[in-house]
């Protein structure tokens, strides 16, 4: 079997290129530098086979009787693998008995490369041949292939993962993934007209982020291109393993399909790993080994440890939370639930993922009401967001009980991260299963208040409270230990809803009541939010010296409560502060604040204290901070859907533009409030009213009657979207000027036309200015008497000669062309 060094023997030809991996090459034939045996693990369709060839072709003048491939796929007696690595090394007559010995000594005084291609059927017989072979052949050195390692003295690991895929927040820029690489060049196998442009890039880049990045199945998807195309590839993948079933037919069996490749490694399992595997496919995603035990069975821990080794998991990484947790890849998940499904296992684990979610939810949420434990408890709600909504998902149709426990735990947490509006139907859902007049009830009741409140919603909102506060106060009701400090709760939360519905008098009222239980029940962060509402009315009293001293009250309260009262509190102290003069101070409390709703993702909190900031900077002559600040409250507006919010985003944004000199757009988003949120009261809006009233006369004066005019048409015209994107834009070009000279020209008529706006017909742009003013396709449809049908082709069009594809884009074109 002598042979020149350099030698590459038993290796098939290669037939398509070798795509990617050039890291872990090198990586490989390192660690095959200094060691003498390594196992590339990896779960099947991994690509560990062409990388041992690649890494075996690269290395192999290294080795004076070259590189030889054992392939033991084929082999299904373990007895048989030390004849079958002699037989592709050329060595004949091996005495049966003693093969591996035999082969041992006729290695002696090789040196070679020795690849062991796919171990994990035969893991035992080769582990204990490359023992022997590593104790009798000192120049032998081997690269070893399976799912699982050897586990023997002298082994190095090596685990190959998938290949790159793209940022799910880019995939327009996925062209250089090697993902997305290898789809490409096995497509134009298929169809050498494939190529890669701006739309079938983005789909490519979510096929093999759904597909894992696993070459196997990459492969068997790109060789459907010609039949079936990107799209519709996308369409089907979660039929994947019906999908992607032919594939080579001169392959191993286990290669031709997907599924095969799976099942091959489940069948190497034994009856308790398989049971575990299935139970675990359950999780959506990451998951602890404590809530594999919770879903699989309290011994299902050394099954999940072997299900690594065996490359049916991921190994741990660490969460947001700083908890290891294991990962199912998607192609392995979808295995095990259909799998789950016929065993009719399916309903018990989904139940048991349901408990378990909502234990975590309920641990993660006391955290929440200390300043203490508020970050841990937040990033544990991060770590298992994905479970949370699976669970939640289950359970609103097939456990109300769970759901409701659901609901409760994290909905504080959704107030955090600005979700709560969003969720607000899965609690009005779960509330009608929550025993009426309970203090479940109450808890879903106060949360659906909040989220009203957000989107400006005062009646809704004040009915609700009015509903708890009623509910609370009867006398028949059974005495509850949370029933003080919810109804002060609720009487502060009615309080601020009825000065937003411009009940001011009623509003004191129930601050003072709220102050009252507040101090009685010894509740210190309570009683700073009901002086801090008192302030609040204070000013809209016009009662400054009061509001001033009530909000120094609040914010001398030092007691240790949770942080998200703190900086809710901080939020209203800042903005009276700031109204009344006394900046020093309310810069001090909204720093402080702002750091700690950074820390901790306190969305619905930031973009308040944001605007503040604003506020504070402008008057500061801090305008590029200012420009800065606004951008983060308008872009934290837009994405959560709260009103309040954008209201004051629009409100401040218009402060922005009269202090860098651009009255025009001043008035017009002043105005674009106006027409948006009508008679409505607003707290943010009556804050520094004074200031803005002189700044709007200011604006008005430098403009003239005509100007004014225009520009308060143009802003009345806007939508709540276009009046956003029409923010976003001033934001993002701030033309700022000191005051004192000349206005610059500002968004609007009379500049020079965007792109792609000289293509499109009077129809087209009339079609843009429709969908700027926030128009749905139905109602476009409608006003110019055409069909809907006509109305998507008139869009796409639009859409294929301006490049806008989201309707934000074509709102921000309209905007820029001064048509809105």
């Amino acid at each position: 079997m002598a042979d020149a060094a350099g030698a590459v023997h038993g290796f098939p030809a290669e037939l398509t290129s070798f795509v990617g991996r050039a890291q872990a090459v090198q990586d490989v034939a390192g660690l095959l530098g200094q060691h003498r045996l390594v196992t590339v693990t990896g779960p099947g369709g991994a690509g560990k086979t062409r990388l041992a060839g690649e890494v075996a072709r690269h290395i192999a003048d290294g080795f004076a009787d070259g590189v030889w491939l054992a392939e033991l796929a084929a082999v299904r007696d373990p007895a048989q693998v030390a004849g079958e690595v002699a037989a592709a090394l050329g060595i004949r007559e091996l005495p049966a008995a003693s093969a591996a010995d035999a082969l041992a000594r006729a290695l002696a005084r090789q040196h070679l490369l020795l690849v062991l291609d796919n171990c994990e059927h035969v893991i035992g017989a080769a582990a204990e041949l490359c023992g022997r072979l590593l104790l009798a052949a000192d120049d032998v050195r081997v690269l070893a292939t399976s799912r699982e390692p050897l586990r023997i003295a002298g082994e190095v690991r090596y685990r190959l993962g998938p290949l790159t895929v793209p940022d799910p927040e880019d995939f327009a820029a996925a062209g250089e993934c090697e993902a997305v690489t290898l789809f490409a060049d096995r497509a134009w196998l298929v169809d050498p007209g494939f190529t890669l442009d701006e739309a079938t890039t983005a789909a490519v880049g979510q096929l093999v982020r759904r597909l894992d990045g696993l070459p196997l199945a990459i492969e068997l998807a790109a060789a459907r291109v010609d039949v079936l195309g990107v799209a519709q590839l996308l369409e089907r993948i979660d039929d994947r393993f019906g999908l992607l079933a032919h594939g080579d037919r001169l392959a191993e069996q286990r290669q031709r399909s997907l599924a095969a490749a799976v099942a091959w490694s489940y069948e190497l399992l034994n009856e308790d790993e398989r049971r575990v595997f299935r139970a675990v496919s359950v999780f959506p995603g990451p998951f602890t080994l404590n809530g594999a035990e919770m879903v699989a069975g309290a011994g299902a821990g050394p099954a999940v440890l072997r299900l690594v080794d065996r490359s049916l998991l991921l190994p741990p990484r660490a969460g947001p939370d700083g908890r290891s947790r294991y990962l199912m890849l998607e192609t392995l998940r979808a295995y095990g639930a259909a799998l789950l499904a016929d065993a009719g296992e399916d309903g018990q684990a989904g139940a048991a993922l349901a408990a378990f979610a909502a234990e975590v939810a309920e641990e993660a949420h006391v955290g929440l009401y200390t300043r203490t434990w508020e970050l841990a408890g937040v990033r544990h709600f991060d770590a298992e967001d994905v479970t949370l909504r699976h669970a939640l998902a289950w359970a609103i149709d097939r456990d109300r009980a769970t759901a409701l426990r659901l609901v409760l735990a994290q909905a504080l947490w959704w107030q955090l991260r600005g979700r709560l509006t969003s969720q607000a139907p899965l609690l009005a859902a779960v509330a009608e299963h929550a025993e009426a007049g309970g203090d479940q009830w109450c808890a879903v009741q106060m949360f659906l208040a909040s989220a009203a409140s957000q989107v400006a919603d005062s009646d809704a909102a004040l009915e609700r409270y009015t509903a708890v506060r009623d509910v609370l106060e009867d006398r028949q009701r059974p005495a509850s230990e949370a029933g003080p400090v919810i109804l002060a709760v609720c009487l502060g939360g009615r309080a601020m809803a009825l000065v937003q519905a411009g009940r001011i008098a009623e509003g004191a009222e129930d601050s003072r009541r709220a102050l009252d239980l507040a101090r009685e029940s010894g509740l210190r962060g309570l009683e700073a939010m009901a002086l801090a509402c008192l302030s609040i009315i204070a000013r809209f009293n016009a009662d400054h010296d009061a509001a001033l001293g009530l909000a120094h009250e609040a914010l001398d309260i030092t007691d240790e409560f949770a942080g998200g009262l703190q900086r809710a509190l901080s939020l209203i102290v800042t903005g009276v502060l700031t109204d009344a003069g006394d900046l020093p101070a309310a810069e001090k409390a909204c720093t402080a604040a702002l750091a700690s709703c950074r820390e901790v993702g306190d969305m619905a909190n930031l973009s308040g204290l944001l605007r503040h900031m604003t506020i504070l900077d402008l008057r500061a002559g801090r305008f590029d901070d200012a420009t800065a600040h606004l951008r983060e409250q308008l872009q934290i507006a837009t994405q959560t859907g709260m009103t309040t919010i954008l209201v004051a985003s629009l409100d401040c944004c218009g402060h922005l533009c009269a202090a860098t000199r651009r009255p025009a757009e001043a008035v017009t988003v002043w105005a674009a409030m106006s027409g948006v949120f009508g008679s409505r009261r607003f707290p943010e809006e009556h804050l520094n009213r004074d200031y803005r009233d002189e700044l709007q006369r200011q604006a008005r004066e430098m403009l003239g009657p005509a100007g004014t005019r225009a520009a308060q048409e143009r802003g009345a015209a806007m939508g709540l979207a276009a009046a956003a994107e029409y923010a976003l834009m001033l934001a993002a070009e701030p033309a700022f000027q000191a005051p004192g000279g000349a206005p610059e020209p500002g968004i609007g008529p009379g500049g020079a036309v965007p792109p792609g706006l000289a293509r499109l017909s009077p129809r087209e742009r009339e079609l843009i200015t429709l969908v700027a003013q926030g128009r749905t396709d139905a109602q476009i449809a409608a006003q110019l008497y055409i069909t809907m049908r006509t109305v998507s082709s008139h869009l796409d069009r639009i859409r294929d000669k301006t490049g806008c594809r989201r309707r934000a884009d074509l709102t921000r074109l309209a905007l820029g062309a001064g048509l809105i």
